[in-house]
């Protein structure tokens, strides 16, 4: 069984009331449990990660729990931590349901408790979100989106379920679209997804079996959620330099590894999540020539092919496949809109039938409007246009905060030079507590992503955004960071 991770909690006492903050604290786990917002078989967090969260001392925190304790409301378990067992109806009643045994018997992964905070912190009003993996909502094309939203308008005149491989339109739209980069797929090789993570979870409930191997740059985005893992397989990270993934480090693996018939190569050669490497065109080649000689499959995530702003974009790795060993992965999310929730697998017909199939039984189709929308942008020529744009804007952002790292970073970090998408990594010197560093920047508003969440081992890199933020919100963020490290270093 699954170890449940423990609560969020959201909550700060009130320091100037007369009640003791000891007694706040026993008053608001009682209250959650009153109302049934936290059930038997709940995890409470560590005394340690309450004392930071409240801002308060260690002794207070285990005033409050002894009390608790006391009450019989809670309980230390070995290896489970401290764990919800009794309620004010359970006082009442022979028996009660322990929901924390069907929450820990899921299918899903949970995600990783940094991750987890990552996603709650994101919505939270004032929070200067400097690594996050979206576009600033001042990007959006509005005044495109006004004139898509009006000629769709026109033109639907109902919203059934598409078809299983999605609207015929959207699949010759994207056909086009992707032969620009020189990508060349007719719509039967084209399958419309919920968005590219679906894509990922559709290969891994289609395409591979419990005990698959799935090699992946180290550090990946593809780390920092749990669909393969979830799916009953492991992955293998393999090291990086400047030129992105050193593909032949996995010749041993591959050798060794009894499950290899099954497993695959994941990889994101434009714009890496979270490095922002490029792979130049030689060494794409090269990763597809080491691949057909070991008939190992590759997953190529093209989320950010259209966010290059130096020069002429590299070729996707799917341009270069000649025998049809590269699924494509492709996405409106980072380039225009998350919210829209459409993507696309390009891969063999037979592939493509197989995923289709297993996408009815799991959501009979993605919106039906999304699709409208983004085949109208596609086909009028606006989303070319458009992007054309950002990536102007893009590379602005990109160049200011490169100079703000220049002027605060020097002499405490170092940085690769991004040759478009959204991110900068940035890898600090010395040593750094990276989860202390988080909660710290969170506690004065500012919201990071550090590269624990991507890797493999413990580094002390963040994933820096320019996307999300103005040069002004960049700088004033990243010189709060300097003063926060210099805290932790005294």
């Amino acid at each position: 069984m699954k170890r449940i991770l423990p609560v969020r909690v959201d909550w700060q006492p009130d320091r100037q009331s007369t009640i003791p903050v000891y007694e706040q604290i026993v008053r608001f786990v009682c209250r959650k449990i009153a109302d049934g917002e936290w059930s038997i078989g709940t995890r409470l967090p560590s005394q340690r990660a309450l004392a930071r969260s409240f801002g308060i001392n260690r002794s207070t925190i285990g005033m409050a729990v002894d009390a608790l304790t006391a009450f019989g409301i809670i309980e230390g378990r070995h290896g489970a931590g401290t764990v919800i067992v009794s309620n004010t109806w359970s006082l009442l009643l022979p028996g009660h349901t322990d929901w924390g045994n069907y929450v820990s018997s899921g299918y899903f992964r949970e995600n990783n408790r940094i991750v987890q905070a990552i996603n709650q912190l994101e919505f939270v009003p004032n929070m200067v979100r400097l690594g996050t993996g979206e576009l600033d909502p001042r990007l959006f094309p509005q005044a495109m989106m006004r004139i898509v939203l009006k000629q769709v308008g026109r033109r639907i005149s109902s919203l059934g379920y598409p078809e299983p491989l999605g609207l015929q339109a959207l699949r010759q739209a994207v056909s086009k679209h992707m032969e620009r980069i020189g990508v060349y797929a007719p719509p039967s090789c084209i399958l419309i997804t919920s968005g590219a993570l679906q894509a990922l979870q559709l290969i891994s409930a289609s395409l591979l079996e419990g005990g698959s191997v799935v090699y992946t740059e180290a550090p990946t985005y593809l780390k920092s959620i749990q669909v393969f893992q979830s799916a009953g397989m492991s992955l293998s990270g393999v090291p990086m330099d400047d030129k992105g993934l050193q593909f032949w480090k996995i010749a041993d693996r591959l050798s060794g590894n009894a499950a290899s018939v099954h497993s695959l190569l994941y990889t994101i050669p434009t714009n890496h999540n979270p490095t922002g490497i490029t792979m130049p065109e030689t060494r794409r080649q090269e990763l597809l020539d080491f691949c057909a000689l070991h008939r190992l499959p590759v997953i190529e995530d093209g989320a950010y092919q259209d966010l290059c702003f130096d020069g002429k974009p590299v070729k996707p790795l799917k341009a270069l496949d000649k025998g049809g060993m590269v699924i494509y992965l492709g996405s409106a999310s980072k380039s225009l809109a998350p919210g829209l929730r459409i993507g696309w697998i390009i891969a063999p017909e037979p592939i493509v039938q197989r995923l289709s199939d297993v996408k009815m039984q799991v959501d009979y189709g993605a919106s039906l409007l999304s699709q409208f929308v983004l085949t109208e942008f596609l086909s009028s020529g606006l989303y070319h246009a458009y992007t054309e744009e950002l990536c102007r804007k893009l590379r602005c952002r990109r160049d200011s905060a490169l100079d703000v790292l220049q002027r605060y970073y020097r002499d405490i970090a170092i940085w690769h030079v991004p040759q478009g998408g959204f991110y900068i990594w940035l890898t600090l010197q010395g040593n750094v507590d990276m989860e202390l560093l988080f909660y710290k920047a969170a506690s004065l508003g500012i919201l990071i992503n550090p590269g624990d969440i991507y890797d493999f081992g413990h580094n002390r890199s963040l994933r820096l955004s320019y996307a999300y933020t103005t040069p002004e919100e960049f700088e004033a963020a990243a010189v709060k960071m300097v003063g926060i490290l210099k805290q932790l270093a005294r």
